[in-house]
């Protein structure tokens, strides 16, 4: 199988030739008509002429040169020797040309047979019908055609496109529905001209509601003028130019390029290769799907079904189209475009172009800033861990340093209160015994005395047995009160008040809500600390008066103590004095509350809270009777 072989006047394009389009409908084309026959398939090289009624540098001479060789090639299984021709449409019209580029055909296929000829629009169709006899008299035809020929071609088969020109002018009214005139440019050629024609015919359904003003055959300046000072609520609606009014020959989309320049009103036209050379839009005849069309028709025939067998078509291929970039420079809204329009050459915004990046970086952004946030909440974590545990080593460095001291308080304090009960026991108890042992030795000597002796010596005995019986009761009694578990607190803290009013304090006590089964540690807690305020009221404060107030409360009881003593700073003795360590350590297994009041000269006001459910402790005696 051979390469794609073309005359002297094509180009090498390989490189252009690989696009996705062509290949689907390569695709969809075999999908459709099948595979070919074996008898088909056997046959050698096949020859195919592309006649253009243009020059080369034309829009579907550049598409079809880009497309037909790609699609007949994949359809013939590269057994393919595709040629091209160009008639210049300009020169056509003189009859020495046309036969001048007969006997150049001639000359150069001489013996070659072409297996189709593919005649591309009118020109190159109006060529054939009249040299096709001595050129090509055998070879079928696939032709594509703005109008029906004007005469049957034999073994001949092709595809109409009529322009419709009135659905680009349609799409201008839906966009700028405050239209008022058409602006219609053309050229002064034939071929210009016919355009011109069919667009008038076209035009004549929107009037009145349209004024249209045709710009034809004038010279370039004139024209140029003209579109620079165009009224409002007017459009320009740019033909075809192939030859302006000073019979200068242009190429029809490099002169839409200088109508562009210099138009102040919008540009509309009716084929799509106008779009990106500065016009809005329009209803634009497709050239690709006429190619492909065209392909289409002569596949089928070089796969060997008779071109005379095949019926003529005449598909619409007009698609409404807008370049999204003049609707910007014109300010015309987006949201005018009917639907189904495609929408061309829309600048992507920054989502659409970077979508991608920007979900990618979020994501690593949250994913960073997830894991910086757990790295802190970890760091706070452990930062809190290290400040508890730096915080119990310094409470248990402190309780530590505090139970050193208070033991050795303690033992301190242990041998005071021993060479206490020791002065006690020697002072009192062995003095009183003493004074008993002597009263008794005196009793027995005094036998023979009177009746009178004897009774005064027995009596100061009794004296001094009663005194020792009150001495030791009271040293008991200090050293553990044995009467509180019997009678409760109450009672065991009025009798603490009848004891230091007998010394000379004033002691007054009050209480109001207390329960009358009171747990025997929570008694003995309380009992203590009040027996030690007042020891300290009557040794240390020099108070003369001391108030005791007991208060319970539906979750607590508070016992509070105040004295009109000479006080003392609460800062400077923390933790010194034994008697209020004693009285904080004791508030600690029954979870109280300590909170002194006291300034030089103010007085001592020490307010005890312990927590006390009241409710419980009743619902637990009602249990138990």
């Amino acid at each position: 199988m051979g390469p794609i072989r073309r005359s002297g006047t094509r180009r090498d394009g390989s490189s252009r030739l690989t696009r996705t389009a062509c290949t689907s409908v390569l695709a969809a084309l075999v999908c459709l008509l099948g595979p070919p026959s074996p008898a088909v398939a056997l046959q050698a090289q096949k020859n195919v002429l592309v006649l253009y009624s243009t020059g080369r540098d034309a829009q579907i001479s550049i598409v079809g040169e880009r497309e037909l060789p790609q699609i007949l090639d994949r359809a013939l299984s590269h057994a393919l020797d595709y040629y091209s021709e160009y008639i210049d449409a300009g020169r056509f019209p003189d009859e020495q040309y046309q036969k001048a580029f007969g006997d150049f055909l001639r000359q150069k296929y001489s013996g070659l047979r072409f297996d189709v000829i593919i005649a591309m629009q009118d020109v190159a169709i109006q060529f054939l019908t009249t040299y096709r006899r001595d050129l090509f008299p055998d070879t079928p035809i696939v032709f594509f055609a703005a109008t029906p020929p004007p005469q049957s071609i034999a073994n001949a088969t092709g595809l109409v496109a009529e322009v419709e020109f009135s659905g680009s002018v349609s799409l201008a009214l839906a966009l700028q529905p405050d239209l008022r005139q058409v602006f219609v440019v053309s050229g002064k050629s034939d071929r210009d001209r016919a355009w011109e024609a069919e667009a008038r015919a076209k035009f004549r359904r929107f009037e009145p509601r349209l004024a249209f003003t045709y710009l034809s055959g004038l010279r370039t300046p004139d024209l140029e003028a003209q579109l620079a000072a165009l009224p409002p609520h007017a459009v320009v609606y740019y033909l075809l130019v192939y030859q302006d009014g000073a019979g200068n020959n242009f190429q029809p989309l490099d002169y839409l390029d200088r109508v562009a320049a210099v138009a102040n009103r919008p540009i509309y036209s009716w084929i799509d290769s106008t779009i990106g050379h500065g016009v809005v839009g329009g209803s634009m005849q497709r050239l690709q799907s006429q190619i492909v069309a065209v392909a289409t028709l002569a596949v089928r025939v070089l796969w060997g079904e008779p071109a005379g067998r095949i019926p003529i078509s005449s598909p619409n291929l007009h698609v409404p189209q807008v370049d999204w970039r003049q609707l910007r420079r014109w300010r015309i809204d987006e949201a005018r475009v009917p639907a189904g329009t495609e929408v061309l050459y829309r600048t992507p915004g920054v989502w659409d172009r970077y979508k991608l990046y920007i979900v990618g970086a979020v994501a690593i952004f949250l994913a960073q800033s997830a894991l910086i946030a757990g790295l802190l909440v970890q760091a706070n974590r452990r930062r809190r861990a290290e400040e508890r545990l730096s915080r119990s080593d310094r409470e248990l460095r402190t309780s530590y340093e505090r139970i050193r001291d208070l033991g050795a308080r303690l033992i301190d304090a242990q041998d005071q209160e021993r060479a206490h009960i020791a002065r006690e026991l020697h002072d009192d108890v062995s003095q009183k015994a003493a004074l008993l042992a002597m009263h008794l030795h005196l009793l027995l000597a005094d036998e023979r005395d009177a009746a009178g002796g004897v009774q005064q010596h027995a009596r100061e005995a009794l004296d001094d047995a009663k005194g020792i019986v009150r001495s030791v009761r009271h040293m008991s009694h200090r050293l553990h009160p044995a009467k509180l578990r019997l009678i409760g607190l109450v009672p065991s803290l009025q009798g603490l008040q009848r004891e230091f009013s007998s010394s000379g304090l004033s002691v007054t006590f009050d209480h109001h809500g207390v329960h009358g089964l009171l747990p025997h540690d929570l008694s003995l807690c309380l009992f203590r600390i009040a027996q030690e305020a007042l020891v300290n009221a009557a040794k240390h404060s020099g108070a003369r008066t001391v108030s005791v107030t007991l208060a319970g409360g539906p979750a607590t009881l508070s016992l509070i103590i105040a004295d009109d003593g000479v006080g003392f700073d609460v800062d400077a003795v923390a933790g010194k004095g034994l008697g209020l360590v004693s009285i904080a350590e004791r508030l600690d297994p029954v979870g109280g509350t300590l909170h002194i009041v006291s300034a030089p000269g103010a007085g001592t006001r020490l307010e005890v809270v312990v927590p006390f459910d009241a409710a419980a402790l009743a619902q637990s005696a009602g249990v138990g009777v």
